[in-house]
C-alpha cells in the first residue's frame, strides 16, 4: 500500500496551494522510493515520460496565435456576427456548439475545439454577445455563468462524442481494463455502445441550456417590470 503514498502528497500539496510542479515531483520519488525502485530508476522513469508525451507541449504553441487573433480585434467580430442574428440567444449558440463538438469529437476530431482554441476567443463572447442583443448590459456573475456554461459544453460534448471513435485511447483503455478482468469485448462494439451515451447526453445538455435562457429571460423580465414600476 505504500506505493499509494503519492496521492495523499499530491492531495495535501494540492490543498496548501504548493508549487503543483513541485508537488508532483515529491509524490512521483516518493511512489518510486516506495516501490522500491533505485534514484536512476525514477529519474530514468521521469525522463522517459517526457520524452514519450513531448507533443504536448505542442498545445502551448496555439496560445500566441490566439493571443495575436484576439489583439486584431477577434472577440469583437464574433460578437459583431452575433448580434446580427436576432433569433441567436445564449443556450441557442450553445446548443448548435453542442452539436457540433460531439460529432467532429464522434470522428476522431478532438482537436477541432478546446477551450483555448475556441470556447475563450469564440464561443463565450458569441454566446455572451447573444444576451447582451437581448438583454442589454451583463452583471458580472452572469458573464461568468455564461462563461461556464460555455466551458462546459465543450467538456461534455467531446466526452461523450470521442468515445464513438473506435480508436480514441478512451475506448483503448476500457478494453485494456476489461481484459484484464476477464471480460473481452470488440472495440467496435465499445463504440456502438457509446452511441446511446452520446445521444443521453446531448439531450440532457440540450435541456440544460433550454432552462439557462428560461432563467435569463426571467431574471432580466423581473428586472424591467421592476424598473418600470
Amino acid at each position: 500500500m505504500w506505493v499509494l503514498i503519492g496521492i495523499p502528497i499530491v492531495v495535501l500539496g494540492f490543498a496548501l496551494r504548493f508549487n503543483p510542479l513541485l508537488v508532483v515531483t515529491i509524490a512521483g520519488i516518493s511512489t518510486g522510493l516506495a516501490g522500491g525502485m533505485q534514484t536512476v530508476e525514477i529519474v530514468s522513469a521521469f525522463g522517459k515520460a517526457f520524452t514519450d508525451n513531448r507533443y504536448m507541449g505542442l498545445i502551448w504553441l496555439t496560445l500566441p496565435v490566439i493571443a495575436i487573433l484576439e489583439r486584431s480585434g477577434l472577440r469583437e467580430q464574433a460578437q459583431h456576427l452575433i448580434s446580427k442574428i436576432h433569433a441567436a440567444t445564449t443556450g441557442r449558440v450553445l446548443m448548435l456548439y453542442f452539436f457540433i463538438r460531439q460529432m467532429t469529437a464522434a470522428l476522431g476530431l478532438t482537436s477541432l475545439g478546446g477551450h483555448a482554441q475556441m470556447v475563450r476567443p469564440l464561443i463565450a463572447p458569441m454566446a455572451e454577445a447573444a444576451a447582451v442583443t437581448k438583454y442589454g448590459d451583463l452583471p458580472i456573475d452572469v458573464r461568468h455563468k455564461i462563461r461556464a456554461n460555455a466551458a462546459a459544453v465543450d467538456n461534455v460534448a467531446v466526452f461523450f462524442g470521442e468515445d464513438i471513435f473506435i480508436a480514441v485511447q478512451s475506448i483503448l483503455l476500457i478494453k485494456g481494463f476489461l481484459d484484464q478482468n476477464g471480460v473481452f469485448v470488440e472495440p467496435l462494439h465499445l463504440s456502438v455502445w457509446a452511441i446511446p451515451t452520446a445521444i443521453a447526453a446531448l439531450i440532457i445538455h440540450f435541456i440544460r441550456l433550454w432552462l439557462l435562457d428560461r432563467s435569463l429571460a426571467k431574471r432580466f423580465d423581473a428586472h424591467v417590470v421592476k424598473v418600470a414600476k
